[in-house]
């Protein structure tokens, strides 16, 4: 058993081989808090929790950072905006991302860290590479100097010659233009702290270099983040961290994005979909699914037609797992293990819409388990999709998702007594072999969006597509 990850390092995919024998840590590039998420940032946050879940599948001790980026220039420009405190408006996005992560089923993270709570750390990180020549401090800011690190730009692979560092204002006193800023001088309005180069406030690269240090130490396993991080932020992360001494992430994992119109999902474009809207529209679990089967490393492009597949294809899971339960008469515990053909397909790069084929297979021959009657072949096949949806954060019957139904659960008793009486009425019309009335009460129920499933417990609904 090896655990294969595509490093966005080496260009290709490479097998998965511990620092420390049975354990992994990992560090994730988290929320920059200068508004509520939108489905691109959770899908990061469910990409990595699936990856985290594998490797404590496999028998992983894993160690799970992931950073809040609390203090920033667009948090800074958010807080002019709306006349508020920069501390406010990071803490209420901050508490928006982790009940978006919450409802999505994400783990809570080993540790998550604030930058703001990090500047010790980061002050000490300037302060050795200006003794070592790779920095320097000009104006009350402090710059790397990036010809001073023979392998900057070996992740995005760039030539220096051609590279355009994005700089903002009040960035003076540069060498050269292509020099990043690590800590910002003071500016009027702005929030500061005290340094040995001057008041002023960290730079977004410095903030993880200095937090993953101060978690994972000198080195660790697996850095993560979206694609648009490469550069300049993880290209910057690792010239600091390398540069004042440690040998930092060993491999690179980065996720695609969520677009719309073939353009990435962002607030500055005006094109997101916040999560907050979408969990009061969709179920959470079907959201999971939506964000979560598709490879990590493919885009994809945000449409209701795909979120209602992705409901359909839950709600055939879900369905055969329901039935499975009700015929055994008690919980049926997941399996052991999962199916050979699941493990190979998570093994390889995290291939989960491979390890979901498997997944839909085994209800299918579930499903014909229960139309042959074949009750321990049934059971035997929910244990097994337990299992593997356990691993994916889909499980129905989790705690998380059990009785979640997200359209107005406090009145499922209520409906379910209506409803019952209108089965009533079709189950009394298909005993008198009124063939007509029973399929017309039917086709009316689907009509409000109920589905009526016929079963040798007899007949039962569920809520079908809105």
């Amino acid at each position: 058993m090896t655990i294969r990850l595509y490093d966005t390092g080496a260009r290709q995919i490479r097998d998965f081989v511990p620092l420390r024998p049975g354990c992994v840590s990992i560090y994730l590039c988290g929320a920059t808090v200068q508004a509520a998420p939108h489905i691109g940032h959770i899908r990061s946050g469910l990409n990595f929790d699936i990856m985290r879940r594998w490797f404590a599948y496999r028998g992983y001790e894993v160690t799970f950072i992931r950073n809040v980026t609390d203090i920033d220039d667009k948090i800074i420009a958010k807080a002019a905006e709306q006349g508020r405190p920069w501390w406010s408006i990071g803490y209420d996005n901050e508490r928006a991302f982790n009940d978006g992560y919450t409802a999505l089923g994400c783990l809570p993270p080993t540790y998550e860290p604030r930058a703001t709570g990090h500047v010790t750390e980061m002050v000490e990180m300037m302060r050795r590479l200006i003794e070592r020549g790779h920095a320097y401090a000009a104006d009350g800011n402090v710059y790397f100097d990036v010809r001073s690190f023979p392998d900057y730009l070996q992740l995005s692979r760039q030539e220096l010659d051609n590279l355009l560092q994005p700089a903002g204002e009040g960035e003076t006193g540069k060498r050269d233009p292509r020099d990043f800023a690590m800590w910002k001088a003071a500016k009027p309005g702005e929030p500061t702290w005290p340094t040995p180069w001057g008041e002023g406030r960290p730079g977004w690269h410095l903030e993880c270099s200095a937090m993953a240090h101060k978690y994972l130490g000198s080195a660790f396993d697996i850095h993560g983040g979206g694609l648009d991080l490469i550069f300049p932020h993880h290209e910057n992360e690792i010239a600091q961290a390398r540069a004042f001494g440690d040998e930092f992430a060993r491999y690179w994992v980065h996720n695609a994005w969520v677009t719309m119109a073939g353009d990435k999902m962002s607030k500055s474009l005006g094109n997101s979909v916040l999560v907050s809207e979408m969990v009061r529209a969709w179920r959470p679990v079907v959201l999971r699914y939506y964000l979560g089967t598709p490879h990590y490393r493919s885009m994809i492009e945000y449409s209701e037609e795909a979120l209602r597949e992705a409901e359909s294809a839950f709600a055939r899971i879900e369905g055969f797992v329901q039935r499975v339960t009700e015929l055994a008469g008690r919980r049926v515990e997941p399996s052991a293990e999962v199916p050979p053909a699941f493990a190979e397909a998570m093994d390889d790069d995290l291939g989960v819409p491979q390890a979901l084929a498997v997944v839909h297979t085994t209800v299918r021959q579930g499903n014909s388990a229960l139309s042959a009657d074949d009750k321990d072949a049934a059971v035997a096949r929910l244990a097994e999709v337990r299992a593997m949806l356990g691993v994916l954060g889909l499980d129905p019957l989790d705690e998380q998702w059990a009785g979640e139904s997200g359209r107005g659960e406090d009145l499922h008793g209520v409906v379910d007594g209506l409803v019952r009486l209108v089965l009533d009425q079709r189950e009394a019309a298909r005993a008198r072999k009124d063939w007509a009335t029973a399929d017309a009460i039917r086709d009316q129920l689907g009509q409000s969006g109920l589905v009526v499933e016929d079963s040798p417990q007899g007949p039962r609904w569920t809520l079908g597509r809105r």
